[in-house]
């Protein structure tokens, strides 16, 4: 019996067409680069801002089941923030889980913005100082306090609407922020394009 050869028309490509489809790899390359960036940077900031809102609703949920006082204590300079719970039994402030960063060329801040979110604040700023057991300031830090019932409250214990948290990367700020009623609104500004805010 005779073996039956196959013979193919199919030739490779020529250099000229491998470095016309490696030009044009490059060019698309080269357009894509910046937009996954921005994308990128977007949800790093925006992740962070959900966390916080998070946080806040979680804080709610821990007061309320431990009969207790619980903040979400930010640590501005640190760019971290926590969860931590009044100890009745020895009248100090515990932290409750792990300490959360924020992303990289993420910080707290509100990159120049010099407006409230409509029916917030009367003037825009982080959370009030949280104290520490003797009831004293700290330095950098910023605090969203919440008793028992879920109501946000200040140092002394009194109802208060001053609550917000702001995180930016100098071309996006977020803010989230808290009503008398413990109610989180999310909030997004652009310092670049405008100062209004827009709720998210």
């Amino acid at each position: 019996m005779g073996q039956a050869y196959l013979w193919s028309d199919e030739q490779g490509v020529s250099l000229l067409e491998l470095l016309t489809v490696t030009a044009l790899v490059a060019v698309i390359s080269a357009i894509s680069m910046p937009i996954i960036g921005n994308a990128l940077a977007y949800f790093r900031v925006s992740g962070d801002a959900r966390s916080i809102s998070n946080a806040i609703a979680l804080v709610k949920i821990r007061a309320a089941s431990s009969f207790t006082q619980v903040r979400l204590y930010a640590d501005l300079t640190g760019r971290t923030h926590r969860i931590e719970l009044w100890n009745k039994a020895t009248s100090q402030w515990t932290t409750d889980g792990g300490t959360n960063s924020l992303a990289s060329n993420v910080v707290f801040g509100v990159s120049g913005i010099g407006n409230a979110p409509p029916n917030t604040q009367g003037a825009i700023g982080q959370a009030p100082a949280c104290t520490d057991n003797a009831g004293a300031a700290i330095a950098n830090t910023s605090c969203a306090t919440f008793n028992s019932r879920g109501a946000p409250v200040d140092s002394t214990g009194a109802p208060t609407a001053l609550d917000a948290f702001y995180v930016t990367d100098g071309a996006v700020v977020y803010g989230v922020t808290v009503s008398a009623t413990g109610m989180t609104r999310n909030w997004q500004a652009k310092p670049a394009a405008t100062t209004s805010w827009v709720q998210q």
